[in-house]
């Protein structure tokens, strides 16, 4: 039977119940509207460990001025079916006025990761990242914590920010979750017209195509971008926002291909913006 947690006060009980009771807790951060994603991250963390927990917290602080706080897709009855079916014990699902009752007086700013890929458009995005997952990892106080590798600048930040508050908390990566024809699974996926959706899978042949020349034998990362730009640009009608490559997790610039890597890239349609990414060892 799942629970739902409203307060703050009342998950912090649980939690210290778990712990001293000797259980691990597996958690999954999510802002709702479920998807095989996050299924996925459950399914992984209900084999790992013998509570489950996820948020549900659609969190103001990540948000610009003219992105989509607003309009972000909410289905809590269908979530929580869904985290139900899925093996989840606890939900945590605070209000706004709940996890921020007052002006916060400490605010997380990320100093490093944030300058390339999505963050260097997204001012402050990480900084609201960071922050409310350091406050949900107080408050929850998990074993370990799942997330997708679609959104890999996260991971990356997340992983800083284990590391630099020492949090004993193990990060667990989880591989992108893909529609049949390669597409990554995301709640924005739903604002793509017919047509979008359509061509929408060429983002993920764009960095296949970027992975058959790093494999052919080219480590120019230059000349890669450019065969990735060249494959987007004649089989898509959005906006190719960014094509990137850098090291992982510490998102540095590479002059040569080595090590692990991130190809990564971002594609604004009318009403949705897409990103995805491969993520691969080159020797």
């Amino acid at each position: 039977m799942i629970t739902v947690i409203e307060t703050v006060k009342e998950m912090q009980n649980i939690s210290s119940k778990l712990i001293k009771s000797g259980e691990t807790i597996g958690y999954v951060p999510t802002m709702g509207y479920l998807h095989e994603g996050h299924l996925t991250l459950i399914k992984k963390a209900r084999k790992e460990n013998s509570k489950v927990i996820i948020s549900i917290f659609v969190n103001p602080l990540q948000f610009g001025p003219n992105e989509d706080y607003e309009t972000y897709p909410r289905n809590f009855a269908r979530d929580k079916k869904l985290a139900s079916e899925a093996g989840v014990d606890y939900i945590f699902y605070p209000s706004v006025q709940e996890m921020y009752p007052t002006e916060m007086t400490t605010n997380l700013t990320v100093t490093k990761r944030t300058d390339v890929l999505c963050g260097k458009n997204r001012i402050g995005h990480f900084d609201g990242v960071a922050t409310v997952l350091l406050k949900l990892f107080s408050i929850i106080r998990p074993n370990r914590v799942y997330f997708g590798l679609k959104d890999a600048q996260q991971v990356a930040v997340v992983d800083g920010l284990i590391q630099d508050f020492n949090l004993p908390i193990e990060l667990c990566p989880v591989e992108t979750v893909r529609e049949e024809d390669g597409l990554a699974k995301s709640s924005r996926n739903v604002y793509l017209t017919m047509a979008e959706r359509e061509e929408a899978p060429h983002l993920y042949k764009s960095l296949q195509e970027g992975v058959r020349l790093i494999e052919s034998g080219k480590r120019n990362p230059e000349v890669v971008i450019a065969a990735i730009n060249k494959y987007l640009k004649s089989n898509i009608s959005g906006e190719v926002e960014y094509v990137e490559i850098h090291s992982f997790p510490s998102l540095l610039p590479l002059r040569q291909l080595e090590g692990k890597i991130i190809i990564a890239l971002a594609v604004k349609y009318s009403k949705a913006r897409l990103i995805d990414n491969i993520i691969l060892n080159v020797t």
